[in-house]
């Protein structure tokens, strides 16, 4: 009995990590120095998501919540308007839904020098 139960559980656990979808790639890459701040970031997932919020911090400022404009459905690309609040350390923690319902979020920095 305990055998098919830990085999259900892990099925269980497979299934619900395959339903989320992960970033592949950003721009800037996480932990990338980059010469300029870009007019926008990207986020590339593996599978569509719906982003419902993105936000930026700069060093030790309050989070600043990012316009994603017209992006409001599912996607698998994002790009998303950033100001350039000088050089220092960035942070983007995003936001969304899988297409099957379950929250997401996920971080990732960048330095401007």
């Amino acid at each position: 009995m305990k055998h098919i139960l830990l085999a259900m559980l892990i099925s269980l656990s497979a299934t619900l990590a395959l339903a989320h979808s992960k970033v592949n790639t950003t721009t800037p890459a996480d932990g990338a120095a980059v010469a300029v701040m870009p007019k926008a970031i990207t986020l590339a997932f593996a599978k569509r998501i719906r982003l419902t919020r993105v936000d930026m911090i700069y060093m030790d400022h309050p989070a600043k919540q990012l316009e994603l404009g017209d992006q409001a459905g599912f996607a698998a690309n994002y790009s998303v308007p950033v100001q350039d609040m000088g050089k220092g350390p960035y942070q983007i923690e995003w936001r969304g839904l899988g297409m099957d319902g379950h929250a997401m979020q996920g971080a990732f920095t960048f330095q401007v020098e």
